[in-house]
């Protein structure tokens, strides 16, 4: 088997693990099964999700086992980590959706093509399968009594939430145990002897081992991903405030496409070992382009062209280039379809106009991208406005029907970056 861990170290992606040479020993003698674990608090995972399956991959590609559990059960609970209150419980059948979408978010990141079938596909698991079947009795008895409260209570997402003016219910208290029992479960059922998960979860991975050890008599690991944050310390995956989902129905693939190529410069750089499974002589490279050549934004297209065609594939990864080109004035906007267009656009901007069309100017400052006619009318006598990619020489002028774009947009744009459409009313 290859040995993965001196990739692993090289592109950033182990902040925590158990014994590490012993880790390395384990994985060398032969194909290990390992699992991540996803709780549906959402309908959809996001971008901070990715290195935990960056990781997966790589281990995949070494020849091991992926089991990947979305916590049907864990999910009707919370995980107190990372909060500073407890979490709105949602209603079984909410979660039980939640669940299926999270399946399908996840099979592009681990069911590999053709030319990669040699690979071992992924096992898809539910806690929500074991746990429901256990009755309290049970609960306490098997496996509460491995548990030592002064242990649950040193855990960090504990303690911060203890000494919190919110505090910790029972419910959340709890938590810790339903996910090393699932670690206990896995290595029951798969044969499970690697846990991986993001450094903050650190506590419940580690409990998890216990609980094995303590139960089964075996020697079971655990890797814990970094936590991934911008320069400025916010967590990967928020712009303007939003979260940056991967199910195309909460974010389109351009708006993904968008994000990567936007992150600042210092992102890219740090981001790009994490996230792009290039060769490691050609990231360098990128990164060297990137600090000579920093208005290239060699990473950011790195990223996104690589982590768009993981996410949504070949085609969306296409059309989300294309939009961006004929947005940006590089390609003829007529070659973009109405769906891809219309997406583009919604997360561009745009407004809407009924009745008698407004001018250019007007809509110039109804899309928001000047804040008055007067200022308008200077961009346009300046050079920069532009209407469907052309330059705008008159900004009193109403649009003709053949300016009209499929769908029933206009493309309004100031300068080189500033884009927003205009869509026709019934």
């Amino acid at each position: 088997m290859t040995d993965v861990i001196d990739e692993l170290h090289r592109r950033g992606l182990i902040a925590l693990s158990t014994d590490e040479a012993a880790l390395r020993a384990h994985l060398a003698e032969g194909p290990v099964t390992y699992y991540c674990g996803f709780d549906p608090t959402a309908p959809s995972l996001h971008v901070g999700n990715l290195v935990q399956f960056m990781l997966l991959r790589a281990l995949q590609r070494a020849g091991h086992q992926p089991v990947v559990l979305v916590g049907g059960a864990t999910g009707l609970i919370g995980d107190p980590g990372g909060r500073n209150s407890e979490r709105q419980l949602n209603d079984r059948e909410v979660v039980a959706e939640w669940v299926e979408r999270i399946r399908r978010n996840v099979r592009p990141l681990l069911e590999r093509p053709a030319e990669e079938s040699g690979l071992r596909p992924p096992i898809y698991v539910n806690n929500l399968d074991w746990t429901e079947q256990l009755s309290a009795i049970d609960f306490l008895r098997a496996i509460g009594k491995n548990f030592r409260v002064s242990q649950m209570l040193a855990k960090e997402a504990v303690s911060a939430r203890l000494n919190s003016e919110a505090g910790i219910s029972y419910t959340e208290f709890s938590y810790q145990i339903l996910q090393a029992n699932d670690y206990r479960e896995l290595y029951r059922r798969h044969g499970v002897t690697l846990q991986t998960g993001g450094s903050d979860q650190w506590g419940n991975l580690t409990a998890g081992i216990d609980l094995v050890r303590r139960t089964e008599g075996a020697g079971v690991h655990a890797m814990g991903t970094p936590l991934i944050t911008t320069a400025d310390g916010q967590k990967i995956g928020k712009t303007q405030g939003a979260t940056v989902w991967l199910d195309p129905e909460l974010m389109s693939p351009y708006a993904f496409h968008q994000y990567w190529l936007n992150v600042d410069d210092v992102d890219a750089r740090a981001w790009l070992p994490l996230f792009c499974e290039r060769p490691a002589e050609d990231v360098a490279a990128l990164i060297a382009e990137s600090e000579e050549r920093p208005a290239a934004r060699a990473p950011q297209r790195a990223l996104a062209e690589d982590l768009t065609r993981l996410v949504h594939g070949d085609q969306e990864l296409a059309q989300a280039e294309a939009a961006g080109r004929a947005l940006f004035g590089r390609d003829d906007l007529a070659s973009l379809d109405a769906g891809t267009l219309t997406a583009a656009l919604t997360e561009a901007g745009s407004v809407t106009v009924d009745g008698e069309l407004p001018t250019i100017a007007q809509l110039l400052q109804q899309t928001g991208l000047v804040s008055s006619l007067s200022e308008a009318r200077r961009t346009v006598k300046e050079g920069g406005a532009y209407l469907n990619n052309e330059r705008v020489a008159d900004g009193d002028a109403v649009p003709g029907e053949d300016a009209w774009l499929p769908g029933g947009w206009l493309v309004l744009r100031r300068g080189k970056r500033a884009v927003a459409g205009v869509r026709r009313g019934a």
